[in-house]
Formats: C-alpha cells, sequence, structure tokens
C-alpha cells in the first residue's frame, strides 16, 4: 500500500513508479473517484453483460469502448456517443484495459464468435 507521509515530490513519484500495472489502475481509479464526483469505477457483476468488466451502475462493457477506439472512435466521440459518461470514466476503461488486457482481448475475441 502507497502512504503520502512526509515525501519531496520526488521520492513520491519513485513510489508512483515502483507499483504494478494492476497497481496503478487502481490507483487511478481511487483517485479520478475523489477528483470527479461522476467517476464511476470499473466493476463485475455475475450474470450482467456475461460478467465482463463494465462502467459501474451500467452496463456498458470495457471491451465495448476498446472496440470503439480500435475503430478509430477519438475520447470526444464516444462522450457524444453516451453524454451521460464523463472522461474520468474514460480514463478508467483505458487503465483498465491496459492492466486487464487478456481479459479485454478475450472478451472481444468472445464477441466476434
Amino acid at each position: 500500500m502507497l502512504y503520502y507521509i512526509n515525501m519531496t515530490l520526488t521520492e513520491f513519484q519513485t513510489q508512483l513508479l515502483s507499483l504494478t500495472l494492476i497497481e496503478k489502475a487502481e490507483l487511478i481509479q481511487a483517485l479520478t473517484q475523489t477528483l470527479s464526483n461522476g467517476s464511476r469505477g470499473i466493476i463485475k457483476t455475475p450474470g450482467v453483460i456475461g460478467g465482463d468488466a463494465c462502467i459501474a451502475n451500467t452496463r456498458l462493457p470495457v471491451w465495448l469502448f476498446v472496440s470503439l477506439r480500435r475503430q478509430g472512435a477519438t475520447d470526444a466521440e464516444i462522450l457524444q456517443l453516451y453524454p451521460h459518461l464523463t472522461a474520468a470514466d474514460l480514463l478508467n476503461i483505458w487503465v483498465y484495459a491496459e492492466a486487464y488486457s487478456e481479459e479485454i482481448e478475450q472478451a472481444l475475441k468472445e464477441q466476434e464468435e
């Protein structure tokens, strides 16, 4: 666990760089939730969208947004398509997708079948 107690910015940055990708994803999710009231985080709910990772309180799976991005959609275009989402929601999606890339690739593969 990371604690910010009497550290210089350089020391804090060093600590951040030592985190694993998953720890960084969790930290970014926590930070965006505290900085943006609209950010919902990413959750998995058994029986909802096959248990795939979704934006909390929605039925919008992470793999959907990864697919849109691969098709050339920009964040601005995605936010126009889904106006109830925030930039923080998209940040959570991209961080989750990077941290759990194998899971997302499998979900995308299943959608193609």
